[in-house]
């Protein structure tokens, strides 16, 4: 039997990656009109009609013809093969995955050497297929959703999940529903400098307060919106990008470490709000890009709930553990902060893409030209996503 070694360490393979893949291009439906017209009762497109548009802007972006891409990933909201023959293309390589580890998977494959130009898509017709994020339908039912298991005793909102994580945090570090609330708050100052953005009027902390509770101690803005839309990436192998495309933003680092041990009962979430999965992705990251969180110019978080920028500030090293609330009050998140947080809104604010627009800000604030929201001389975007058990982070870089 032949014997297989992989050298050096995780750290060392991690480095391995960094700077070699590049997006090209990035495209996106008109996610406010979207909205709109949703609410209105119309049916603008289906997942795979959001996906294509945001497929053929992002082409137009990158400046290449859809012959050109050799490798497609696809959200988990469609099929892979049925997509590929939507968007006419016949790639080489490919498969289905979340936003993280998409791009990812993006740059292991151009690594490896199985494609060179990968285009990422994802579509979602989730407010006008009222697809349910709760009770006993959720998504379908499906078993892989990890807080299906708990559908018995009726805890299968993520947003009672996530109430209960920050309930005991708040218990452990003595932080106020007004420590909650400035990230809400501070997004949707973002948010209100957006073009692109569903939430853009202004919110005090005096509305936040008066909202109602969803699942104490989350209150309405604490949630991520609900709304259609499309999403889409192009990447590509980073000397070829710098050749062939205007404004290439290049991939720096990644970082990955799951918690899989009772991650089904929560423990992961309950016990130590992902820390110990963070902060060995945070080594990885940072390690691979050669930078530390004083090199972040902006972090972007997934927010399905504004709780996830506390875990993320603490677990990637930009405070302490239980530090969050006071390295918000004290810094800032939102416009004029020190470190400016979900600059587009967020899924509170923006858009719920599923992480998905959180790649296209990073791209957007590394080419510059936000006017008002631009971060001034940005050279890193930071994203981290903590989701079911995994930690993960990409640094995206000029």
């Amino acid at each position: 039997m032949r014997e297989f070694a992989v050298s050096g360490s995780t750290e060392e393979r991690y480095k391995r990656t960094s700077g070699i893949s590049a997006v090209a291009g990035v495209g996106h439906t008109d996610w406010a009109e979207d909205y709109r017209r949703v609410r209105n009762g119309e049916k603008p497109f289906d997942s795979y009609g959001y996906a294509a548009l945001a497929f053929s802007r992002a082409l137009e972006d990158a400046g290449i013809s859809r012959s050109d891409v050799d490798g497609l990933i696809v959200g988990p909201t469609t099929a892979y093969e049925r997509m590929g023959e939507i968007l006419n293309i016949d790639p080489r390589w490919g498969g289905q995955a979340d936003a993280v580890q998409a791009v990812f998977q993006a740059v292991l494959a151009i690594h490896s050497g199985m494609a060179e130009v990968v285009a990422l898509v994802y579509g979602n017709d989730q407010r006008s297929a009222a697809v349910q994020y709760g009770g006993p339908e959720a998504m379908g039912g499906g078993a892989f959703l990890s807080y299906v298991y708990h559908s018995p005793w009726g805890l299968t909102s993520q947003g009672a999940l996530y109430a209960l994580m920050f309930q005991r945090y708040k218990e452990m570090w003595g932080v106020t529903d007004h420590d909650l609330g400035q990230v809400a708050v501070g997004q949707r100052q973002w948010a209100s400098l957006n073009p692109h953005a569903i939430m853009r009027k202004p919110l005090t902390i005096e509305d936040y307060l008066a909202a109602k509770y969803i699942a104490e101690p989350l209150r309405l803005n604490d949630y991520c919106l609900i709304n259609d839309g499309g999403v889409a990436l192009i990447i590509m192998e980073a000397e070829r990008a710098r050749k062939t495309c205007r404004n290439p933003v290049f991939i720096k680092g990644l970082g990955r470490s799951d918690l899989n041990h009772q991650a089904t009962s929560l423990g992961p979430r309950l016990i130590d709000f992902y820390r110990p999965a963070q902060m060995r992705a945070a080594e990885q990251v940072y390690g691979a890009a050669g930078i530390g969180p004083n090199d972040v110019d902006a972090l972007l978080v997934y927010d399905s709930f504004s709780p996830h920028i506390f875990f993320a500030l603490e677990g990637f090293g930009f405070c302490g553990q239980g530090e969050g609330a006071r390295f918000i009050a004290e810094n800032g998140i939102g416009v004029g902060g020190r470190l400016p947080v979900n600059t587009h809104g967020g899924h509170l604010s923006e858009s719920y893409m599923q992480g998905w627009n959180h790649q296209i800000e990073a791209v957007r604030q590394l080419r510059g030209g936000q006017g008002e929201r631009q971060v001034a001389d940005c050279q890193h975007v930071q994203y981290v996503s903590d989701v079911a058990g995994k930690a993960m982070s990409i640094i995206y870089g000029k």
